[in-house]
């Protein structure tokens, strides 16, 4: 009996399928919806416990940093999967500084020069 209040009531709260966030059609919404009661939960609960706004700030922080990750990862991801070239910048076996036809050299004063690179170089890893 007491479980299934526990378990009803961890449901009606965190399951997004069960609480009232049902409601809203699109999933990555109703996700995000969750993510910020959640991190207003984490302030409140941050600041009471610790009794720091300074804490709290460093772990805000780095929570935020660690989403974003989690979420440049994922969109590199989606974004390789709809379409593969997206990250070929040059088209064959070039670096960036090839594919202009020229590489910059610095001479033994550090002074920067340009070096034209004969028509069709592929050139390699190391420039």
């Amino acid at each position: 009996m007491i479980r299934e209040f526990v378990v009803s009531s961890w449901n009606g709260i965190m399951d997004h399928r069960v609480n009232p966030l049902r409601n809203i059609p699109d999933l990555q919404v109703r996700h995000m919806m969750m993510q910020i009661l959640a991190f207003m939960w984490s302030s409140i609960f941050a600041v009471l416990i610790v009794d720091s706004v300074l804490a709290f700030s460093i772990s805000a922080v780095a929570h935020v940093l660690f989403v974003a990750g989690v979420v440049i990862t994922v969109a590199t991801f989606k974004t390789v999967e709809s379409n593969p070239n997206a990250f070929n910048f040059i088209k064959g076996y070039h670096s960036y500084g090839r594919g202009r036809g020229h590489i910059i050299m610095r001479d033994k004063n550090g002074n920067p020069y340009k070096v034209l690179l004969p028509k069709g170089d592929p050139g390699g890893e190391h420039e």
